[in-house]
């Protein structure tokens, strides 16, 4: 919950809420397939172009700003956005604590906020040292509840300084997560971010994950796309500085049990997961570890949901920690 720019940063500055941009997405990410809930969720997503004051504001993030107000709570209003959609499922925000996300670099210089790191523009050839919260964060407590219960705990896709790792970074989620039984999962990005992820490969968001954990015990299973991406989206992306992610598997193995390929590349003009075929990936691997226990079919619990988009897990529980551009 730390998003400091677009729509979500502008009702956090200027209203004093929790920004609004990932709990919308998770919401709508869990809406059903309803023709009620279809147009909900296209609501939800419509982003205002014009008008002073509205533009630029999504739909969505002004009716849990309002929910908000009218509540008296982010909670109740999560709840309620979660009643009108027709959610499967349930999303918790990470925290309550209104937190700054701050990274040092390598020259110990410091970016403020989440959007200063996320469209980095200055020193753009320092390489990201670390990121903590200011002030801490502590977690909101049914997260360690569904921690301790889930199944199956989802880490990614998404930008990682910005979006994965600040849900490691709230007091008590990282032991939690070590001390849980459930299956771990990282769902390898499609391609690097420039000036946040450049030249990493699938083993260096793994070390990440581990550092930010505190643990040297190895997740379960990393799960990464195997569908050949088209070269004329490959040399667009170049262009802006964006390249594949490479699975090194020798070094990746040093960190994670198993490693899983499927075809997880949505068609169209962007490069992105297919949420379907994510989402089925996903209860796959569920469901494989669940037939060794010999237990009934588990809902996963899913840290970030960049590239989730409108099809999930039904019965899922999303944990919010933060947003990038997407989540605005």
């Amino acid at each position: 919950m730390t998003d400091s720019g677009g729509s979500s940063g502008r009702l956090r500055e200027e209203m004093g809420h929790l920004p609004p941009g990932d709990l919308r997405r998770c919401l709508m990410a869990l809406a059903s397939d309803s023709a009620e809930s279809n147009l909900m969720r296209q609501l939800f997503d419509y982003r205002f172009s014009t008008g002073d004051g509205l533009n630029g504001h999504s739909f969505g993030n002004l009716l849990l700003a309002a929910l908000t107000e009218v509540t008296g709570d982010t909670i109740t209003a999560i709840d309620e956005a979660a009643r009108i959609l027709g959610i499967g499922g349930t999303v918790l925000p990470v925290t309550l604590t209104r937190s700054t996300l701050r990274a040092r670099l390598v020259d110990r210089s410091e970016l403020i906020g989440e959007s200063a790191i996320d469209l980095r523009n200055e020193k753009l050839d320092v390489a990201i040292d670390y990121i903590h919260l200011d002030p801490k964060a502590y977690v909101y407590p049914p997260v360690l509840d569904a921690i301790a219960e889930a199944d199956a705990i989802v880490l990614g896709p998404g930008d990682i300084y910005t979006s994965v790792l600040p849900n490691l970074l709230v007091e008590d989620v990282a032991q939690s997560i070590n001390d849980s039984d459930a299956i771990k999962v990282h769902v390898c990005n499609l391609m690097t971010k420039p000036n946040e992820s450049d030249g990493f490969r699938s083993s260096d968001f793994l070390a990440l994950l581990m550092e930010y954990l505190g643990t040297s015990q190895p997740l379960d299973f990393l799960l990464v796309n195997n569908t050949p991406i088209p070269r004329r989206l490959l040399e667009r992306y170049a262009a802006e500085g964006q390249h594949p992610v490479a699975a090194d598997d020798s070094a990746s193995l040093t960190m994670v049990g198993r490693i899983v390929e499927r075809p997880l590349l949505a068609p169209g003009v962007f490069i992105r997961h297919s949420p379907a075929a994510l989402a089925q990936a996903i209860m796959d691997l569920v469901d494989s570890s669940d037939r060794a226990r010999k237990e009934p079919l588990p809902a996963p619990l899913v840290f970030d949901c960049d590239d989730f988009g409108d099809t999930f897990v039904p019965e899922a529980t999303m944990t919010v920690g933060s947003a990038n551009a997407d989540g605005d």
